[in-house]
């Protein structure tokens, strides 16, 4: 009989390329995954992987393999899904990603909620950016992912994901406290076609969006400072830097010498959690999601408006 964890290494190694990756994911040494090949070579009587260059690729036989293993383990999450919804206990391991803002604005205190009412519940945070989320939600390494997109550039979710937005969040214009509009109720973008910008990295998703929509309202955005953290760019902005569009769930810490100005329209990103359709019917699952819903709507309640 074959061996599940072996068919689990193998499938690893289908999916991200390497052995190395795959123990990565696996959360394993490079050894142990080339030993269960060793030892699925041996159960098997075939040859699963061959040299290429400095690495390693699958042999026809193990793609056909690693296709069942994916088939197989996806049923056993069912399975496992299954068994935990019939019993109808909040049990097991939980593991959570979210992008910064929202690991840092929402997930302690979700967290906090789940440990309070599930204390069988083990949880695991990972802070990670929308894109790796999506993807790692796909493949199973991750339960459950809080992410963003914005209305104006929606996200594609992938397919065997599903999704329930847990609020919208406002993003206003972050402004120099003596900035000439910076005591208006509200402002155009396009009243600020000859101020400097302070973004996220290129390639980040904050950056590009900061750049399509710049480029949309017909501004070429010129860029002073990139920063990956708002309280970064906020305290950019009160040096007098450049100005920057923050969402409200990033504005925790609001330095001296900045004002947030409302934009119109308002820029909107929506949060989302998201988890594999296999795994819904998971009382953990559904108990992380009402737990979110719950912070969130807290949240919103709290939330002031610039």
């Amino acid at each position: 009989m074959l061996d599940l964890n072996r068919l689990k290494a193998l499938h690893a190694v289908s999916v991200y390329g390497s052995v190395g990756a795959a123990a990565d994911a696996l959360m394993v040494t490079p050894s142990a995954v080339s030993q269960q090949l060793a030892k699925l070579e041996r159960e098997t009587g075939a040859t699963l992987l061959e040299r290429n260059g400095r690495g390693v690729r699958l042999t026809d036989a193990a793609g056909l393999l690693a296709d069942h293993a994916g088939r197989i383990l996806a049923l056993v999450e069912t399975a496992e899904a299954d068994f935990e919804a019939l019993r109808g206990e909040v049990v097991g391991r939980l593991s959570i990603g979210a992008f910064p803002t929202a690991a840092r604005g929402l997930m302690p205190q979700a967290l906090l909620r789940l440990r309070e009412h599930h204390p069988d519940l083990s949880l695991q945070l990972h802070e990670r950016e929308p894109e790796r989320q999506l993807r790692e939600v796909a493949r199973g390494e991750l339960d459950l992912a809080v992410i963003q997109d914005w209305v104006n550039r929606p996200m594609a979710v992938p397919e065997g994901l599903s999704r329930a937005t847990l609020f919208d969040d406002i993003a206003d214009a972050i402004l120099p406290a003596d900035h000439r509009l910076a005591g208006r109720p509200e402002i155009e973008l396009s009243e600020l076609s000859d101020d400097l910008w302070i973004s996220g990295s290129p390639g980040t998703v904050c950056h590009d969006w900061l750049v399509y929509t710049l480029r949309a309202a017909e501004l070429e955005p010129e860029i002073s400072c990139m920063a990956d953290e708002y309280p970064t760019q906020l305290t950019l902005v009160a040096a007098r830097q450049g100005c920057a569009i923050i969402p409200r769930l990033g504005r925790d810490f609001m330095p001296e010498g900045v004002r947030a100005v409302p934009l119109r329209p308002r820029p909107t990103r929506r949060i989302y959690a998201v988890w594999r359709s296999d795994a819904a019917r998971r009382p953990a699952i559904r108990a992380a999601v009402e737990a979110l819903k719950a912070v969130s709507a807290e949240r919103l309640q709290l939330q002031v408006p610039a």
